[in-house]
This record gives C-alpha cells, sequence and structure tokens, in this order.
C-alpha cells in the first residue's frame, strides 16, 4: 500500500507545484506538515501565493472543508469561531454556531494572523495544539487536519511566541528572483489549475494508516547523536527549540520516512531541520550552514583532525632526518676531519687546512626504530583509507536518497554533497601526504650493521577506487 501512497503523493506534488514559480519547497513542506497533523506558517510580503498554496492544499484531501479569513485588530472572536447561538443565549449558555467556520474546517488559511487581538490568539492555541474549541461550557472536538498562517512579520510577546511555536513549520517566501521572473510571467497567462482526482486525493484512512507505519520507524542511533549535538550548538547560537517542538520534528521526520516506505530515518531527513528549528530567514541560513558542513562528515575523523596527526608525523620526520650525534672512532675519541668540517663551521680565515675536532655526524636508524615508524604510519594509511572508503559511501547514499526524496530542498541537498566531495578530496591528499611521509621514514640513514630489511608497505584499496 505505501508504495501505492509514495506514487499518489508524488502525482499530488507535481499538481501542486504546477504554476507555481519557486515554490517547490513551500509546496512539499506545507503537504508534509498536512500529513504529519502539523501546522505551517508562511512569512513574507502579500503577493507571493501564500493564499494560492493554501487553496491548492486544501483540494488533496478528500470531503475536506475549507476556511479562509484575513485578520486585523479589529477582528472579531465572531469572524473565526461563529456567531453566538440565539436560543443558547435564551437558555443562559453561551454556545456559538461553528458550522462553517474554523472549528469546522479541515484546512485553515488564516491571513495576517498575528494581528488578531490576545483573545483570538489564546483561543487559537487550544485549537491548534489540541483540535478542540470550548464552546459555552463544553470542548468541541475539531477535524483540523492542518492550518496554515501567513504574516508580514512575528510580533515579540508572550502571547505571540507562544502561538508562534505552534507552527512547525515555519517558511520566509520571497519575491520571485530575477531568474524566474520570466516563468511568472508566462505562468500568469494560464489561470486554469485542476486539482488532484479522486484516484491521487487522501481521506483519513490513509492518514491513519500513514501515521500507523509512522510509529514504527526507528531513530538510528547516529540519527539522534547528530540531533542531539545540534541541540547544543544551539545553546551558543540562540536559538531555542522546546523539548515539545524537537517531539514534533521528530514526528514529522518518521512520517517523511514513512511516506517514503522507510523503516527508519535517515541522516539526510536532517537537512529539513531550517525550517523547523528556526524562527527566521537568517537564523535558517546558520543552521543550513552548520548541516551542510556537518552530515555525513564524522567530527572524530574529520579532515581537520587528522590533518592534525598527519602533521605531527611529518614533523618528527624532519626532526629525525635533522638530528645529530657526536661521532667517536673505535679507541673511543671524538674524529677529527679537516676540510670538510672547517666548511662547515664557515672559517672564514683560511683555517681549512687545521685539523679539527669532529663533534657530530648525522644520525642513522635501525631497523627497529624504522619499523616501529613505518607501523605507526601505516596504521594511520589504514585509518585515511577506511575514512575514505566511509565517506564515498556517504556520497553514494546521498545521491541515492536524493533521487528518491519526495521532501529534501535541493539547495542544500547540494551543498551538503559538496562538502561531502571536499572532504573526499582533503582526504585523498592526506593520504598522499601520509605516503610521502613514510617514503621519508624508509629513506632515514641506517646504521652500518643494518641488514636492509624493512617492514613491507600496507597494500590499502586504492581512494579513488574506495
Amino acid at each position: 500500500m505505501q508504495a501505492t501512497l509514495q506514487a499518489r503523493l508524488k502525482g499530488i506534488i507535481d499538481i501542486l507545484e504546477s504554476g507555481l514559480v519557486e515554490r517547490r519547497q513551500s509546496v512539499r513542506l506545507c503537504l508534509l506538515a498536512a500529513l504529519a497533523g502539523e501546522h505551517t506558517l508562511l512569512i513574507g510580503a502579500p503577493g507571493t501565493a501564500k493564499s494560492e498554496l493554501a487553496r491548492r492544499l486544501h483540494t488533496v484531501f478528500r470531503d475536506a472543508s475549507y476556511f479562509e479569513r484575513l485578520l486585523t485588530r479589529f477582528s472579531v472572536p465572531e469572524e473565526l469561531f461563529g456567531p453566538l447561538s440565539i436560543k443558547a443565549l435564551e437558555e443562559d449558555r453561551y454556545e456559538r454556531h461553528t458550522a462553517g467556520f474554523l472549528p469546522d474546517a479541515s484546512i485553515a488559511f488564516i491571513d495576517e494572523v498575528f494581528k488578531a487581538n490576545s483573545a483570538i490568539l489564546n483561543a487559537l492555541l487550544t485549537l491548534l495544539n489540541e483540535r478542540e474549541f470550548d464552546n459555552g461550557a463544553g470542548r468541541q472536538r475539531c477535524p483540523l487536519i492542518s492550518a496554515i498562517g501567513a504574516t508580514n512579520e512575528v510580533p515579540e510577546d508572550e502571547v505571540g511566541d507562544a502561538f508562534f511555536d505552534r507552527f512547525l513549520v515555519r517558511l520566509p517566501v520571497a519575491a520571485v528572483s530575477d531568474d524566474g521572473f520570466g516563468a511568472l510571467l508566462d505562468a500568469g497567462r494560464s489561470r486554469d489549475w485542476a486539482p488532484p482526482g479522486a484516484a491521487l486525493t487522501l481521506d483519513r484512512g490513509d492518514l491513519a494508516a500513514l501515521a500507523a507505519q509512522a510509529a514504527a520507524v526507528e531513530l538510528p542511533a547516529e540519527f539522534v547523536a547528530v540531533l542531539a549535538e545540534l541541540r547544543r550548538h544551539f545553546a551558543s547560537a540562540p536559538i531555542h527549540v522546546s523539548d515539545r517542538r524537537w517531539v514534533k520534528i521528530a514526528w514529522l521526520l518518521r512520517i517523511a520516512a514513512a511516506s517514503e516506505d522507510r523503516s527508519a530515518v535517515s541522516l539526510w531527513d536532517l537537512l529539513l531541520l531550517p525550517w523547523l528549528t528556526a524562527p527566521d530567514a537568517a537564523r535558517q541560513a546558520m543552521v543550513a550552514d552548520w548541516l551542510a558542513a556537518r552530515l555525513g562528515v564524522r567530527e572524530a575523523f574529520s579532515p581537520a583532525r587528522l590533518t592534525r596527526v598527519v602533521e605531527a608525523f611529518e614533523g618528527q620526520l624532519q626532526a629525525e632526518i635533522r638530528a645529530n650525534d657526536l661521532d667517536y672512532d673505535e679507541a673511543g675519541r671524538l674524529r677529527f676531519s679537516s676540510v670538510e668540517l672547517a666548511e662547515e663551521v664557515g672559517d672564514a680565515k683560511g683555517g681549512a687546512s687545521a685539523a679539527r675536532m669532529k663533534y657530530s655526524r648525522r644520525r642513522r636508524y635501525g631497523d627497529a626504530h624504522i619499523g616501529a615508524r613505518l607501523r605507526q604510519i601505516d596504521s594511520l594509511a589504514e585509518r585515511i583509507a577506511a575514512y575514505a572508503r566511509e565517506i564515498a559511501a556517504r556520497q553514494a547514499d546521498l545521491e541515492d536518497f536524493a533521487q528518491s526524496s519526495l521532501w529534501l530542498n535541493e539547495g542544500l541537498t547540494a551543498r551538503a554533497a559538496a562538502n561531502l566531495a571536499s572532504t573526499a578530496a582533503a582526504i585523498d591528499e592526506l593520504a598522499a601526504r601520509t605516503q610521502a611521509a613514510r617514503k621519508g621514514f624508509v629513506e632515514l640513514p641506517r646504521l652500518e650493521h643494518d641488514d636492509g630489511k624493512l617492514p613491507e608497505p600496507v597494500d590499502h584499496e586504492p581512494l579513488d577506487a574506495a
């Protein structure tokens, strides 16, 4: 069934995106949020297709009722929740007729949502989070699947912050770029848009089945570790993510995995996090930078750390090449030399012909010393080769994932791929430097009794074939 659902979702996405220029990520994340039972906030200026996106989204769900309202600072609760019941008032009950209003909607679009007064926002808090509406003395269960809010700006106050946190997905929506302007004008010629047919639309049974499969999706240890690392990083960003939001993020990523018939969340699903964690475009860019640089690269084996190890071997090699020893003859006396040593000391007064005491000579090394060095550097070379293979596997995994994923952002995926390629190139360079250092240890001056037998180099798999 899920393979069929994945195919249906792909067809739905293609229809939703039709005629909307540069709105690929907005369409997909709004749909994913709805599948997860979460809400989306679109942040941007008027005229950027925010309401059009919401109107299209409601056609995805079979028999879904739709509610839309533009709020102002003069808006009253009746505009969203329905008028008071006169009959109920006659019976000393304070109830509303909610049919056709927000408490009765499956998909809702609330434009300029933060312009509402605190009474409306407080009522919305319960409705969005618990799917319930306080109607008179009782609570009314609401069929809301997902709400899409729109705003030009987010106010900074206690009620506004609490309401802002109810939107799991926060999407800055900018005007179409210069590159897409021609396509925008061309799309404006056709005003006809056909919603998904009955064969594609989703019903409550589809959502329940998807939720059941998502509940069985695993969160791998590596995924959790990177998520925890990002949480620690947010402490210094600073970006505040509540415990409730982390739980909701994990659920949405489980839904993403289940919608693609996966039994576990992938590391690459984390590329959705900028729009699930940070509140604005600037801080979302910070999260995107961190993810693009971090995903697929293990900190314990990063090029920076491996570089320090390689540099230590290179430094040791240079120290051993330059090392000197006292030079004694067979009788235990320091050797004498003439012209050669005079040149070394730079005698400028013609003293080159006088015999002088030779106090040092170039240090020489035996098999045991050089063999120990080669074993150490061969161990490092194997670590580098293993990490190169791991990076190559990550690159292949990201490429396969990007081709099959319904939800990934193309730009951020490309950045992660570029970072992996850069890491692979850095690892190849470290491998070459390691082999050059090995060659240098092999060529160190040998003791006269040395038999010349050294450990054979380890035969590593070529890095470019890994």
